[in-house]
């Protein structure tokens, strides 16, 4: 199975008090990730996909800390349905896993916005790219 890995900055401002990484900017990195895998994958723009998150859960590992740099996080796909698909996620700093995500997005349609089939290219470009 082929993972979708990017690698994304680590920057000052995604930083709290305590000194690490604040557990909402995971989500961000999680974004940004799946951002990267409409362009790169799917040959598209997330932002004229009809498409949302319909669920997002995160399990930390470890804190990230801004001298960590540098995350990688991965993208697979666990399942496609008919009008959804669940990703799971892996953030990484160097070997270490520091979370583990899954996220399910859903396909609407852009005039009702009810959920519809996903767009057969999606479909098969996923299955191809994950062996699945």
């Amino acid at each position: 199975m082929t993972t979708y890995t990017t690698e994304i900055d680590v920057r000052f401002r995604d930083i709290d008090a305590m000194g690490h990484v604040n557990n909402a900017v995971y989500a961000t990195y999680i974004e940004q990730a799946r951002t990267a895998y409409f362009r790169d994958v799917l040959d598209a723009d997330i932002s004229r996909a009809s498409t949302v998150l319909a669920s997002l859960s995160l399990d930390f590992r470890r804190p990230v800390e801004l001298v960590d740099g540098s995350v990688t996080v991965t993208v697979d796909v666990a399942e496609i349905g008919r009008s959804s698909a669940t990703m799971t996620h892996e953030v990484r700093t160097g070997d270490d896993i520091v979370a583990e995500a899954e996220a399910t997005l859903v396909s609407l349609d852009p005039d009702s916005g009810e959920p519809a089939p996903i767009p057969d290219a999606y479909r098969s470009e996923m299955a191809s790219y994950h062996d699945l």
